[in-house]
């Protein structure tokens, strides 16, 4: 009901708005348009036109049309500096600001001057700073174009982890932003969506269809809800205006056999535009395994992307995304998974587990521009992800230190919606009004069985007591073992069939004012939420942000409140909720017997943004969040199937720093650092796999760093000649829950003992490493007669008596990775014609790191080692 009320209003809106002449304009960003005028009053053709921002990278120019006119189209919203030149006249420079769909316009009169034809775009400090008061960063393809990317198969979660300051580093793509798990927003060309974007989850936008990036680390402004931890926006690149053919033709191969071959062309002109990449991948390095040595980990990804935008008239514009991405790969190997034994002792071979995902995009966006001053967007939207997971064909293959089942999934999440809003800018406002409407599809199919003959005489009653006989093969009626015996494979049992489907509704409206008046800025919104689902509430959300521009010195001072709803995940939401209304899911699996209940969130920030020149510019901010119903993961075993579930509160405490030199004489360095801590609050109030923090005492989740930093670097001495691009990545290190002490290590088998760099030092000093075959005994006798002590190179265990899970956690060792990128851009010099190539080194020193160790809501994941490739492209 809710949802017809709504398109009736959304079309009532339409035609409204019909019969109102302009012209058209894009809906998901921006525009700078005007006519350019000598003296007199004659309109200048042929005149050079130049926008830039340089703390993004970003650039572009055109040239005035007959009638003296200018248009540039899919501009990012930020402040820019235009400059025109032209024989005869002097130059003319200006500042433009552009933060909404409604086109900045400017009508410009040049002076009488000297003949110069060369452009040059002259910064000042107050340049590089914004009145904004929201903590953000941008970064464009002019700057992240060189960054060498850690994963090609997730390069989206890799640049975003990397420029943006908050993030903390994880496997397979997962990016923690500001101390939350994966409680990350996206608006692709203005379609929402917030669901998990890991290569385990999702197959991710290619990085060769992103424009720009603007990441919100800040205090989210009223449009955006649901999970805002982060908040990334990405402008897709458009073929609009692109008279000429452009694209390019690239093919790479390196470690690991890992060979990738892309296409991408953009063509069109005033009226149309299409933009279309296409790539495919093959890697023999999919995911991060669970041993620096790299075990059954192949994999392949194959992505299309088509933008295409049309201008129905001069009022009405039409735009279009599709994306359709298949992935298929290997789930990682450890040593252990090779040559498993069964229960009878045989050799039933290695673990092959394997995961396909077919992901399908589609939203369309009609844009009104209803005057000079107001833009309205109507859009739908489709996004489906189709997960599969295929056991081993023999069930047993899967038994593991840590997999005590076999499971296969096939899942899939359908989120449908429709989206409205209207901007309009006058005078001192900037306000945007909008409404959307979200229906998420979700289906569950698991099977899975026991696979391990020890579960059962190990699994108790509600006294304690064992309920499971061994020798006669028989268990305690009433009892969790009389429940899991008949899915027992080891004594002839069978797979457990769980179906599971729920739908998931939101309507969320709001209303945002942008007030800028002198030096102050004005951010105020308000946002209402309705969400139903297995559990269903409402929620109004105020936004507040004061920021003020000190021109002096080029300081911007700012502060910003938000008040947000907090959704579960959708990623098997439905097992988790009903699961402990399952017998044979609540006695395998821990669970606490309630749903997950959307939480609430207040966030402060408090910043300054300031430069020094214009080569240097600094932007700080200090966040505190306070969460109520807080989520994050549980894990089955080593596998990517995962589980939501539900803390009753959590403190997140923080700062983000970021500092870009912009380019100097080819020279560009951009360097951002964090430090957040991810303090949770037991109990556990909702979703399986009760895990740690029982004890009622307050704890660091895992995905907790101490401090974090990307400093990256970028010199190019001259325009058409080679460039090298460097990074350093500083983590200090997640927590490592499992390994609470030294004592707890040495119950590690060989295989895990060497995972974290388990060591002894003998009575002569020598150092005495544990291996596979050679796991030290409890007892340290292995270590000699008289052992001098203990330790651990890649994970950092407190000292015994010492660990405490809020102050002094275990965590996984500090790491430092270096990765550089060379190459040149044109080769031969050409003009219409490019050939490029670059090489890309992961990992230089080869560094032997983990990300997380039997993490809860993970598992145990490696850095990747030192990786080499090597790429050709010819550029049309």
């Amino acid at each position: 009901m809710a949802f017809r009320r709504f398109m009736f209003l959304v079309l009532s809106l339409s035609f409204l708005f019909w019969a109102i002449p302009s012209q058209a304009q894009l809906g998901n960003s921006g525009s700078i348009e005007g006519v350019v005028k000598d003296p007199s009053g004659a309109v200048v053709a042929n005149a050079s036109v130049e926008i830039a921002y340089s703390v993004s990278g970003y650039r572009r120019t055109t040239t005035t049309a007959s009638d003296g006119s200018f248009r540039f189209t899919n501009v990012p919203f930020n402040s820019y500096h235009l400059v025109i030149t032209t024989p005869g006249f002097d130059s003319y420079a200006q500042d433009v600001d552009v933060r909404s769909t409604v086109p900045a316009t400017v009508q410009i009169s040049l002076k009488l001057g000297g003949a110069t034809t060369s452009i040059t775009v002259e910064e000042n400090g107050g340049d590089l700073v914004e009145n904004e008061s929201t903590f953000h960063t941008d970064v464009d393809r002019g700057l992240f174009d060189k960054l060498p990317l850690e994963s090609a198969s997730s390069s989206f979660s890799s640049l975003v982890t990397l420029v943006s300051p908050g993030v903390a580093a994880d496997s397979n793509g997962l990016m923690h932003g500001l101390g939350d798990h994966a409680e990350n927003s996206y608006s692709v060309d203005g379609q929402p969506f917030t669901d998990q974007f890991s290569k385990v989850f999702s197959n991710q936008l290619p990085s060769e269809a992103i424009q720009s990036l603007e990441v919100i680390s800040g205090a989210p402004p009223a449009e955006f809800g649901d999970k805002t931890s982060l908040v990334v926006k990405v402008t897709t690149r458009s073929g609009l205006g692109v008279t000429r053919p452009t694209g390019s033709v690239t093919a790479s191969y390196g470690s690991f056999g890992t060979a990738n071959i892309g296409f991408n062309l953009a063509y069109g002109n005033d009226k149309w535009g299409n933009f279309i990449a296409v790539n495919g991948l093959r890697s023999g390095r999919f995911l991060d395994p669970p041993e620096f040595t790299v075990i059954h980990d192949k994999g392949n990804l194959e992505n299309v992307f088509d933008r295409l935008d049309y201008n129905v008239s001069k009022a009405d514009s039409i735009h279009l995304n599709f994306q359709y991405s298949r992935s298929w790969f290997q789930t990682p190997n450890t040593f252990d998974n090779l040559n498993v034994l069964d229960s009878n002792g045989n050799n039933v071979g290695n673990t092959d587990q394997r995961s396909k995902i077919g992901t399908f995009n589609i939203a369309p966006t009609w844009t009104r521009l209803i005057s000079a001053n107001a833009v309205f967007t109507l859009g739908a939207f489709v996004r489906r992800d189709h997960y599969n997971y295929y056991p081993s064909n023999n069930p047993f293959a899967d038994l593991g230190p840590i997999n005590s089942e076999t499971i296969a999934q096939d899942r899939t999440l359908t989120n449908a919606g429709v989206r409205s809003d209207i901007s309009y800018v006058k005078g001192i406002h900037n306000i945007k009004a909008g409404i959307t409407y979200e229906h998420t599809f979700l289906t569950e199919n698991d099977n899975f069985g026991i696979i391990d003959p020890n579960l059962l005489p190990a699994t108790t009653d509600n006294a304690g007591l064992p309920c499971f006989d061994p020798v006669t093969n028989t268990a305690t009626p009433g009892t969790p073992c009389a429940v899991l015996l008949p899915i027992d494979l080891t004594r002839a049992g069978s797979l457990f069939t769980f179906h599971g489907h729920t739908d998931v509704k939101e309507l969320a409206l709001y209303v945002q004012d942008t007030i800028t008046k002198g030096n102050w800025s004005f951010n105020l919104g308000l946002r209402g939420d309705l969400y139903r689902g297995l559990e269903s509430t409402s929620q109004a959300e105020p936004r507040l942000g004061i920021a003020y521009n000190i021109k002096p010195t080029n300081t911007v001072l700012r502060v910003s409140y938000a008040r947000t709803l907090e959704t579960p995940f959708n990623e098997n939401l439905v097992v988790a909720t009903t699961g402990c209304n399952v017998d044979v899911i609540a006695a395998l699996i821990p669970c606490v017997p309630a749903n997950s209940p959307p939480g609430f969130r207040n966030e402060f920030h408090a910043g300054f943004q300031q430069a020094f020149g214009k080569h240097l510019v600094v932007d700080a901010e200090y966040l505190w969040k306070y969460t109520h119903n807080a989520y994050d993961f549980s894990i089955l075993g080593n596998t990517p199937i995962t589980f939501p579930i539900v803390w009753q509160s959590s403190k997140i405490p923080g700062f983000a720093i970021r500092a870009s030199v912009p380019n100097y004489h080819g020279f560009t360095a951009l360097v951002v650092m964090s430090s957040v801590a991810a303090r949770y609050f037991p109990p556990q109030v909702g979703g399986l796999g009760v895990t740690v923090g029982q004890s009622g005492s307050v704890f660091r989740i895992d995905h907790d760093e101490k401090f974090n930093s990307t400093t990256h670097l970028q010199y190019q001495p001259w325009k058409r000649g080679p460039w090298v691009g460097f990074n350093w990545r500083y983590d200090s290190g997640l927590v490592a829950g499992a390994v609470p002490d030294f004592a707890t290590a040495l119950t590690f088998d060989g295989d895990q003992q060497a995972a974290i760099g388990l060591f002894c030092t003998g009575p002569s000093g020598q150092r005495i490493m544990a291996s596979l075959t050679s796991p030290l005994s409890n007892d340290l006798t292995s270590c000699g007669p008289a052992p001098t002590g203990t330790g651990a190179t890649r994970v950092a265990i407190p000292a015994d008596g010492k660990e405490n899970d809020d102050k002094n956690p275990p965590r996984i060792a500090p790491r430092n990775l270096f990765d550089v990128a060379v190459g040149h851009d044109n080769l031969f010099q050409g003009d219409r014609f490019r050939w490029s190539a670059r090489v890309t080194v992961i990992n230089v020193t080869n560094k032997e790191a983990l990300y997380n160790f039997l993490s809860t809501f993970s598992g145990t994941h490696f850095v990747s080692p030192r990786a080499v490739t090597g790429e050709l492209g010819f550029h049309f």
